[in-house]
């Protein structure tokens, strides 16, 4: 049973983001030839796009290091007019921050049914004056002793993430590097991150299925261990459950 559910899991996101993806080419056309409403400037740029490169390293008990191009988009969560479910509200983060400026939110959205992040950050900003500065950064999903480094985000963005074993040291640290894309050179977000998440599932579910080879801790268990991280890849939990760390910029 512990193999049957992920299978059936597996199967069933595989369907559903085929039949999205053969739907996602008269969506496209619909889109491009069906006038919608326009948006306000305001709301233009509350979506910016990033396109970069995430490197993974895991230094002990053995060295392993992976790199994949990655998107990643960044939402004004006070004026977004769509932002990605199971997430917090401007207004929320502020609250969790002690902060009182605009708050953004840096993940990657669902494609086709699917939604996968390793990592979701909120940069939550005071107002100082006419000015605003990034005081705290808000990490998703991160439990065990992280440390978070990340600059105000531009025209280039830099994520530093490393963990502190009490054994085993400084023993991982991951990077994403990544440059804003121009709006005028996407033409529909859906097409810009077709199965993005399913890309980077692989990507992780192939790390830690490969440290577990090396490590040979033996069949059972490193089967055991592959089937878990199957089944985190493959279910997000909601946004009441979702682990999240406040870090200072």
């Amino acid at each position: 049973m512990e193999v049957f559910y992920p299978l059936c899991s597996i199967l069933s996101r595989f369907f559903t983001s085929l039949a999205r993806s053969l739907l996602l080419p008269f969506r496209f056309l619909l889109t491009r030839h069906r006038p919608h409403p326009p948006l306000s400037t305001t709301q233009v740029e509350a979506v910016s796009l990033y396109e970069g490169t995430v490197w993974h390293e895991r230094r002990r008990p053995i060295r392993h290091s992976f790199r994949y191009s990655v998107r990643y988009a960044l939402f004004d969560l006070d004026h977004a007019p769509n932002t990605p479910p199971d997430h917090l509200s401007a207004d929320e983060a502020r609250r969790f921050t002690k902060t009182d400026g605009p708050v953004f939110l840096l993940t990657i959205p669902p494609s086709v049914g699917y939604e996968q992040n390793p990592l979701s950050i909120y940069y939550c900003y005071d107002l100082e004056g006419n000015a605003k500065l990034l005081k705290k950064c808000i990490a998703e999903d991160m439990l065990g002793n992280w440390s978070l480094r990340a600059n105000a985000p531009d025209q280039n963005l830099l994520v530093t993430i490393s963990v502190q074993h009490p054994e085993l040291g400084d023993y991982f640290l991951a990077t994403l590097k990544a440059k804003r894309i121009s709006p005028e050179s996407v033409h529909d977000h859906a097409v810009f991150f077709w199965l993005m998440p399913h890309k980077v599932a692989l990507w992780i579910y192939w790390h830690v299925s490969g440290t577990k080879k090396m490590l040979n801790f033996g069949t059972g268990w490193t089967l055991e261990l592959t089937m878990n991280s199957i089944s985190s890849l493959l279910h997000r939990p909601s946004a009441d459950y979702v682990h999240r760390k406040a870090f200072s910029a």
